[in-house]
């Protein structure tokens, strides 16, 4: 799929690895709606770069662990633009909690990391869907994490979350096949906000990664521009980790 005129849902897309998203979907010719929870001023700011450099978009409010908020924010997208082409379900929040620590992962933190991380994809997918099958194509790209792979992460639940969201793009890809496309990109170690604080952890990583650098939000947004124009792949799962799980 050529991304040029058509129309990308980055979900968190003000910041970090949607940020990123969103500039180089721009970039290459793609309206981009870019949604936020609570990160107005971050969504604003990435629209107004996107403007400046003679891009097109727009930010629309949306918490997608609530599915009534996602069809609304789905049908204003389609009333002002027509239809949505791509998506990229990139909102994810987590926890830092160490992960032999069993008694702080309470059921409200399950309820609420696997709320966003894997029903508010879903629930993304699930509404864009009718609009994509009715163009007859359509691409999804899911973000997952290293932590859904090795069990390691910021906290159980959250890796487990992303284990979650590796199985939910197999079977979406199954579901919404042949017209919908659904993919994920698996990034290891990036360097975000999420590392804020533990810089220099990151910096004692980078040395025994093999390639001996952590990825940048550049990096995972070019495959991910790259999974969403690829029209011969589906269901995959796709790792950008620098050799982090080698």
């Amino acid at each position: 799929m050529q991304l040029l005129n058509k129309i990308a849902l980055v979900t968190g897309g003000g910041t970090g690895i949607g940020r990123a998203t969103s500039l180089l979907l721009a970039k290459r010719g793609a309206t981009v709606v870019v949604n936020y929870s609570r990160s107005q001023s971050d969504a604003e700011e990435t629209v107004q770069h996107i403007l400046s450099e003679g891009g097109q978009a727009i930010a629309i409010q949306a918490d997608v662990s609530q599915d009534t908020d996602v069809r609304r924010m789905i049908d204003t997208i389609a009333q002002q633009f027509g239809t949505v082409d791509m998506l990229v379900n990139n909102a994810s929040i987590t926890s830092h909690i160490p992960m032999s620590n069993l008694e702080d992962v309470t059921g409200e933190l399950w309820d609420e990391l696997f709320d966003v991380n894997v029903k508010g994809m879903f629930y993304c997918a699930r509404a864009v869907a009718p609009l994509m099958k009715e163009n007859k194509q359509g691409a999804i790209v899911n973000l997952g994490s290293i932590a859904g792979q090795t069990g390691l992460g910021s906290s159980l639940p959250y890796a487990v979350s992303k284990a979650a969201v590796h199985g939910l793009t197999k079977s979406l890809a199954r579901a919404l096949a042949p017209d919908i496309r659904v993919n994920c990109i698996v990034p290891g170690a990036v360097e975000t906000r999420w590392w804020a604080g533990r810089e220099e952890q990151m910096k004692k990583l980078a040395p025994h990664l093999l390639l001996q650098q952590i990825a940048t939000p550049e990096d995972i947004a070019s495959m991910i521009c790259s999974a969403l124009e690829q029209e011969s792949m589906t269901g995959q799962i796709i790792t950008v980790d620098s050799g982090q799980t080698l």
